[in-house]
């Protein structure tokens, strides 16, 4: 199993390319359900789940096909052949239960294991499956399979999230895309994947207003067809590495980032004393004078996000004062904190809130990551620990960041990626 093995102390400086986003790749490589015809996706980032998605789409027929140089291009199609998504596939990634919505809409039926992924909390599917019991289908738990069928097609409905879901939003949003009538979503999510989605849904020929709204209006269509998409930058890579630079010191332009969509996060960076600019179609990130305890607390889009959270509690591990991160989205997502403290760090964490107070340094130490972005938030502790980090598990790494150790090393961190 690999480990990634890091040597404190060295800062940043250098330029770091940001991939196309894994979590607006992974629906709309479901969309490619959604028609008989080839959709073309560019600026594919290359990860484990976006096998992972492949090989579910392979399952149902449609074959996937990576072109250019490096692969980044993405070439789906072919005919459905098979409405089942099997446990052995779906538990790997949480992203699997978006083939539910287009399957539905395209086979009036499907067969769909409950997905599994990170543990960082329950993420029920209960909103996915109301949503489309509200557009006329059937759907039982059998056997940890959500049965659904839908003999006369899905029906457009007004739909009412009781809270932000993703997910689910870009699930309905897949279904409503060929649904009869109209689909109202409110209360949508407005990430920027949703919105990326959108854009190639409405490529495809749907007719989808309010994009960027949290009020989605859908007027289905009897068909789609093929089209080319490029995919929008990924936000949480952005965020990654501007801690990076931030916790290493020195500084880094990051390419192909978009500040707007890390607006919440880079407020947060500029009061703990991190600059964060536009500059050159990219943005430039250094550390000034030293790093402030800043309090944050997660929220839907356009809030701080989430899968920032244990990057920035990392950070605050060596900032000065105090700082108190709340986390809203998921119940169990402080699973890095205790990995943390085995570097030196100061957390206790209290129910949803975890009080970080900084220490002058940490200490290298091995280390064992829990999830995605836990595993993440480890690599950027031991960037700025004194000794060696070994994080451990670092399968969990590979599902979001593509070569992180590469792209470190070439900014001139001491890390690099071993095997037992």
């Amino acid at each position: 199993m690999d480990k990634i093995r890091i040597r404190g102390g060295r800062p940043l400086s250098g330029d770091i390319f940001i991939h196309g986003a894994k979590n607006a790749t992974l629906p709309l490589m479901a969309a490619g359900l959604l028609t008989d015809e080839r959709l073309i996706l560019s600026n594919v980032p290359l990860l484990a789940d976006i096998e992972t998605m492949a090989t579910l789409l392979a399952q149902h027929g449609i074959a996937t096909e990576r072109l250019g140089n490096e692969g980044r291009v993405l070439s789906l199609g072919g005919a459905i052949t098979n409405t089942e998504a099997p446990y052995d596939i779906v538990r790997k990634m949480r992203a699997s239960i978006l083939v539910l919505g287009p399957l539905l809409a395209r086979c009036r039926e499907a067969r769909v294991s409950l997905p599994g992924g990170c543990a960082i909390g329950a993420r029920p599917v209960d909103l996915h499956l109301k949503g489309l019991e509200q557009m006329g289908a059937e759907i039982r738990l059998e056997g940890g399979y959500v049965n659904a069928a839908v003999p006369q097609g899905l029906r457009g409905a007004d739909i009412v999230f009781p809270f932000v879901s993703v997910g689910a939003t870009e699930n309905l949003l897949m279904a409503a895309s060929l649904a009869e009538g109209r689909s109202t979503l409110s209360n949508a999510a407005r990430e920027p994947e949703i919105t990326d989605l959108a854009l190639c849904l409405m490529a495809m020929g749907a007719r989808i207003d309010g994009v960027g709204s949290d009020q989605l209006l859908v007027e289905g269509v009897a068909q789609l067809h093929g089209a080319r998409h490029d995919i929008v930058p990924d936000r949480i890579e952005t965020g990654t590495y501007a801690c990076a630079a931030a916790i290493a010191g020195g500084s880094v332009m990051l390419r192909g980032a978009r500040l707007e969509h890390i607006a919440a996060l880079a407020t947060a960076l500029g009061e703990a004393g991190v600059e964060v600019v536009e500059d050159k179609g990219g943005l430039a990130v250094r550390r000034l004078n030293g790093l402030h305890g800043t309090d944050v607390q997660t929220a839907p889009y356009p809030g701080f996000p989430t899968d920032m959270q244990a990057q920035f509690m990392s950070l605050m591990c060596v900032a000065e004062g105090a700082a108190m991160i709340t986390e809203t989205i998921f119940e169990n997502r402080f699973m890095h904190a205790p990995e943390l403290n085995r570097m030196g760090a100061r957390i206790n964490v209290h129910g949803a809130s975890a009080i970080v107070r900084g220490v002058t340094s940490l200490q290298g130490a091995p280390v064992m990551a829990t999830d995605l972005r836990a595993s993440v938030s480890l690599v950027l502790a031991g960037l700025a620990a004194r000794g060696e980090t070994v994080v451990n598990r670092v399968y969990h790494l590979d599902r979001g960041y593509e070569a992180v150790e590469r792209q470190l090393s070439a900014c001139g961190a001491d890390i690099e990626r071993t095997s037992d």
